[in-house]
């Protein structure tokens, strides 16, 4: 024992072997049942056989050290409390087991001032059978509890206590905790019971395992749990030294590329050159800023550390700093909070322009959904119309209704595939496409974004097809990953609500075409021009033209009311705004040459004055004096027109039908369609056959220069047939417009409420249209119809029996079949 006793005199109390000379099997029955003091340790388990040392700390353990101390030869036991966090433990708090130890010897903890241990030789496991008191500390009556031991020669227990040597030599080696002394004192020890409760007390194991360890009375399965436990720990540090000797690996490569790195700098600098470092610190920074995919994250570190090995005097260098720069300066995520007010977003698109319902109708519809989800792919729409009816200005409301970012690109004349992906980075000048730079100026990924003329866009061309490249960008189900050949990266599109504006849907392709919602923006009828001139034009252009001061200044509406009818030719209201500031301009020349405004209320009267004479005239209806003229009805690029049909006879053979006017295939055909039809239909008209014959038929359209053509006025030129072959008046003031077939059926038409305000213009009281087309007047304001009634048919003798009256024109031709023709057609 004075060897143990030096040992314990120089090594540190938390890390104590001892060699034992003699039977150490001695020392496990030196344990005796009685009432005796209890030891409480917080986070540590004895087992039989082994030196302990137990830190001073608690006020019950300082009182029963000194009891201890006061008797050498008081046993007593000590137990590990299954809760480290009580402070002060009963019985219940305690392990099933624990040992009876012996006192050996106090000391002081080395390097810590006033901090004691004692050490202790633990003798035999046991439990406490009754406790006898707790003050000043436990005092209860223990048991021993002996271990069962295998027999001596026992192959499998010698076998198991074999490999758990190996195990703990491999164990420790693999350890940075524990001290190679430890392998030394275990390779001394002969005794297997003992090595197996050395094992058990010295290598880090959770208490709770240790105490199942102690637990079990049985040494060769507590060997065998043990055995168990170290293949398992085993295990977990040959992958701690995996996953370290991996990271050392991948820590070195870095090192090395870092100091390689730094190697090129400094040749770099000894060549003469920057390094070109204040620009990527700005790139860098940016960077931090930005919120992207991890995949972005990558494709962007990648560049940065290609950017690092090229030289900065190089032409490679700039390529990559300025791709690097257009990374971080596209909005990544970066969104503008929508106002979803319904009521502000309407006072604003009323606020901007006049009529527009469907328009106006489905944005609030959009903002109505976007309320209710929260959250909503933006639509791809396709404003649709003639020429200067505001489809790219009401872009603008659109986006201030929203308070979003408004960005527009023109697509008229667009050639080049390009011009939408992007140049791949290998060309020299290569830049990404107009969306992208697009989303850049605007600083957001979610603004209304115009696509101008989208219908003026080339196809085919040797440049590629950019038409087929706007299939990628409004694809709702693409355009979340749109791919810009310069950036190579993909871009989320899908918050952009892109607004395409178009005037002839034709010449976009089909699948363009399905892929947006087309809303048509109808030309605006002259009431409505007259109330966009005095509520939008007038105002402003009294501002350009510096008359803003002028508050008396103002264009009466029937001036205004003749500049659109006699001095524009529009369906929109461009020409008409040059007009009103072409007028304004002379009364500020009169302003500033006499000093004073030489009136301030323009009238019809004085219009000539300010703008000249008018260049247009309108049709007016005529009357019904002649035979063969009727009143048709015409819808153009410009608005709704009156357009007469003037059949007249001329005596021939062979009934040659001739066609002037300037008319397409389809009223040329109509009028073929009209003449066949009467001709079946003589008798009913009560015509002779024989005039056919002996007649020639002549349909002129008035206005030669302007083409004409479409199915509109097959009834109109039916009934100008009809009155010029019976010479018979149409009903005085009466419009019409349909379409016949040959078994003399009416067909609908179209732009139904342009040709009802030109009808209004010319005095048309009656108008005949197809029973079909009455659910168009329907959805007509009811002010457009006053003064106007409307006859639907389903035949052309609805039409003759309510359009023919039966008065005859004054000097009528006569169409009477001469007798000696009407002879010889007899006798052949």
């Amino acid at each position: 024992m004075s060897k143990l006793h030096n040992m314990m005199a120089q090594d540190s109390p938390l890390h104590m072997f001892a060699e034992f000379d003699g039977d150490i099997s001695k020392i496990f029955e030196q344990g005796k049942e009685g009432d005796m003091p209890v030891l409480t340790t917080r986070n540590m388990v004895s087992f039989p056989g082994v030196l302990t040392s137990v830190t001073i700390a608690r006020n019950a353990t300082r009182q029963l050290v000194k009891y201890i101390e006061k008797h050498p030869d008081q046993q007593f036991a000590m137990f590990c409390q299954k809760d480290q966090n009580v402070e002060e433990p009963s019985a219940e708090d305690l392990s099933e087991y624990g040992v009876i130890a012996k006192f050996l010897k106090v000391f002081e903890i080395p390097g810590q001032e006033n901090r004691y241990a004692f050490i202790a030789q633990a003798l035999t496991r046991c439990e406490i059978q009754e406790v006898v008191k707790e003050e000043p500390f436990l005092w209860a009556h223990v048991v021993p509890a002996p271990e069962q031991t295998p027999v001596e020669g026992d192959m499998e227990f010698l076998t198991i206590i074999k490999d758990l040597r190996k195990r703990v030599k491999e164990y420790i080696d693999k350890s940075d905790s524990i001290p190679f002394e430890l392998q030394l004192s275990l390779h001394g020890i002969e005794d297997p019971m003992f090595f197996v409760n050395m094992v058990a007390y010295h290598i880090p194991l959770p208490l709770v395992e240790k105490m199942k360890l102690l637990a079990d009375g049985d040494v060769k399965l507590r060997a065998l749990s043990l055995l168990q436990i170290l293949n398992r720990e085993i295990q977990y540090a040959n992958l701690r030294l995996d996953i370290q000797n991996r990271t050392q690996h991948t820590i070195d490569e870095e090192q090395k590329n870092y100091f390689l790195r730094q190697q090129i700098k400094s040749i770099n600098k000894e060549l003469g050159g920057e390094d070109g470092s204040s620009e990527k610190a700005k790139i860098r920074a940016k960077a931090k800023t930005k919120v992207w995919s991890e995949k972005t994250q990558e494709a962007f570190e990648k560049e940065m550390n290609r950017l690092d090995q090229l030289h900065p005097q190089s032409s490679d260098f700039n390529v990559q700093l300025n791709y690097l720069q257009q990374i971080v300066d596209l909005p990544w995520e970066e969104y503008t909070t929508d106002d979803l007010d319904l009521k502000r977003a309407k006072k604003i698109l009323d606020r901007d322009h006049y009529g527009m319902e469907k328009v106006k109708e489905r944005i609030l519809e959009y903002i109505a959904v976007l309320s209710l989800r929260g959250d909503l792919k933006s639509p791809i729409l396709c404003l649709y119309g003639p020429p200067g009816v505001g489809k790219t200005s009401l872009g603008k409301s659109i986006a201030d209704a929203l308070k979003r970012k408004y960005v527009r690109v023109s697509l008229g004349g667009l050639h080049d595939e390009s011009e939408i992906r992007g140049h791949r980075r290998t060309y020299v000048g290569a830049m990404p496409g107009r969306i992208i730079k697009s989303l850049e100026r605007a600083g957001t990924s979610n603004p209304v974004f115009i696509l101008d003329e989208i219908d003026k866009v080339t196809q085919n061309t040797i440049n590629g097809d950019p038409a087929s490249a706007l299939l990628e960008v409004l694809d709702p189900e693409q355009n979340s990953a749109f791919h810009d050949n310069y950036l190579d990266l993909d871009y989320d599109l899908s918050k952009v609500m892109f607004i395409a504006t178009a005037n002839d849907l034709s010449t976009i392709p089909g699948p363009l075409r399905d892929r947006m919602e087309m809303i048509e923006v109808s030309g605006y009828t002259t009431e409505e021009k007259i109330e966009i001139a005095r509520k939008h034009l007038l105002p402003r252009e009294k501002d350009k033209t510096g008359l803003k001061p002028e508050k008396g200044l103002t264009i009466r509406k029937p001036a205004i009311e003749k500049i659109i009818e006699r001095y524009t030719r529009e369906s929109g209201v461009r020409q008409l705004e040059k007009q009103i500031n072409k007028a304004l301009r002379k009364l500020a020349f009169y302003k500033m040459r006499d000093g004073e405004l030489p009136y301030e209320k323009v009238t019809p009267e004085n219009l000539e004055d300010l703008l000249g004479k008018p260049p247009f005239y309108r049709d007016i209806y005529q009357g019904n004096q002649y035979a063969g003229v009727v009143t048709g009805l015409a819808w153009t690029s410009v608005g709704g027109e009156i357009l007469f049909i003037e059949t007249s006879l001329s005596k021939g053979k062979g009934g040659k039908l001739t066609l002037t006017g300037n008319l397409g295939d389809v009223m040329k055909e109509s009028a073929v369609i009209a003449l066949e039809y009467v001709k079946a239909h003589a008798d009913k008209l009560g015509i002779d056959y024989r005039i056919f014959d002996h007649w020639c038929i002549h349909i002129h359209v008035p206005e030669g220069a302007t083409p004409k053509d479409g199915p509109s006025a097959g009834i109109t030129i039916a009934t100008s047939l009809a009155s010029a072959l019976t010479q018979r008046k149409v009903r005085k003031n009466l419009a019409m417009t349909g379409e016949i077939t040959l078994r003399g059926k009416v067909l609908p038409v179209g732009g139904i409420k342009e040709k009802i305000l030109a009808a209004k213009r010319a005095g048309i009281t009656d108008i005949i249209l197809c029973k079909d087309n009455r659910k168009d007047i329907e959805q007509i304001p009811e002010e457009y119809l006053k003064g106007v009634t409307f006859h639907y048919v389903e035949s052309v003798a609805d039409v003759w029996d309510y359009a023919l009256t039966d008065e005859i024109v004054d000097n009528a031709v006569d169409l009477t079949v001469p007798s000696e023709e009407k002879e010889g057609r007899e006798q052949a």
